[in-house]
């Protein structure tokens, strides 16, 4: 349910109605914009239609919110989030204002020289998030499964010494608290987007959360995972489309450009794409990064690497450095041509 006050409704009429229904058992959020303050309300459907909420002063409105997703939707929240990451010590970064949020990096942390190169590198092309694998989900249980607690450690350090904002890969809800003492964002693979054990840990940790699209899910599914995570209480949810399963042999995945546009429409949470599992292909990894911003992203996820070839996990869709800077200079003017910036 959403409660819309009047251009006039006083802070005492605010707390009057946070009061009432918490009273009730209700859950309310607080949403102030320019004009107008809107209060969404979530709790058990009966006691949402019982509550007089129309006489409370100050209300001018209630609307009853039709989507599934209750806290995610653009009904809850009319304007879209800005999700801010990092801190002062490893940099700052946010998601869903006028600049793009920019995550570059190994797919896999190899070692501390080797990040701390990449690093450097990024930064002084735009990226403002420094991203790599800790904990690498393989098909084959055969293949590098990552540094573990080791890699996080190196993480922390070339994100301090670097001055950038990390995210990584939580997989276990038992490593979760572990992630969290490392790096600046939490990463939700594909893999286990409906892990819900795992969302419902992350909502806890009051840590800001990279959640991806699924291989094989639908938008609405995607969306209710993130009300999983807002639902306890973490609204810090950039939303990550890197490509769904279909037919299509030519690319690794297909990243689904539509989804942008709808999720917007959908949701107030910011989101961006990853060109990188998108395709599997660096020839075309810069093509869809640019048409991911050109059709509304909030950023781009972009896995780098010195030697693509050498690399432990994903080579074959690894931009250099070198290609990273240049495709950083065509996406500054996609971003420009539709009011944003890197």
């Amino acid at each position: 349910m959403i409660i819309v006050l009047q251009p006039g409704a006083t802070e005492e009429n605010i707390r009057h109605i946070l009061e009432k229904t918490e009273a009730m058992g209700l859950r309310a959020n607080v949403s102030r914009g320019a004009e107008r303050t809107v209060i969404g309300l979530i709790g058990p459907e009966d006691k949402l239609q019982v509550v007089p909420l129309e006489v409370f002063p100050g209300v001018e409105r209630v609307m009853p919110v039709l989507a599934p997703y209750k806290l995610v939707s653009r009904e809850f929240k009319g304007t879209g989030s800005v999700v801010k990451v990092g801190s002062a010590a490893s940099g700052l970064a946010e998601a869903g204002g006028k600049r793009l949020v920019v995550m570059a990096g190994p797919c896999a942390i190899e070692g501390y020289d080797m990040l701390l190169a990449i690093a450097k590198k990024v930064k002084a092309a735009g990226a403002n998030m420094l991203r790599g694998g800790a904990f690498k989900p393989r098909t084959s249980p055969y293949d590098f499964q990552g540094m573990g607690e080791e890699g996080l450690k190196i993480l922390q350090a070339v994100g301090k010494e670097a001055g950038i904002a990390t995210v990584t890969e939580v997989m276990d809800p038992r490593d979760v608290e572990l992630v969290a003492r490392y790096a600046d964002m939490f990463q939700i693979g594909a893999r286990n987007m409906q892990n819900f054990s795992l969302l419902r840990e992350v909502g806890k940790a009051r840590k800001s959360v990279l959640l991806k699209r699924g291989i094989s899910s639908t938008i609405k599914e995607w969306l209710m995972s993130a009300e999983y995570i807002l639902a306890q209480g973490n609204y810090d949810v950039v939303l990550c489309e890197r490509g769904i399963r279909t037919f299509e042999t030519e690319t690794r995945n297909t990243l689904d450009i539509n989804a942008i546009p709808v999720v917007k429409q959908k949701s107030h949470l910011p989101i961006i794409v990853d060109p990188s599992h998108g395709t599997g292909k660096s020839s075309l990894v810069g093509s869809i990064a640019k048409a991911g911003v050109a059709a509304g992203a909030d950023g781009v996820l972009i896995e780098v690497h010195e030697s693509p070839e050498d690399a432990w996990s994903d080579g074959a869709q690894c931009l250099t450095g070198a290609q990273f800077k240049n495709l950083m200079q065509e996406l500054a003017a996609v971003a420009n041509a539709v009011g944003r910036e890197i």
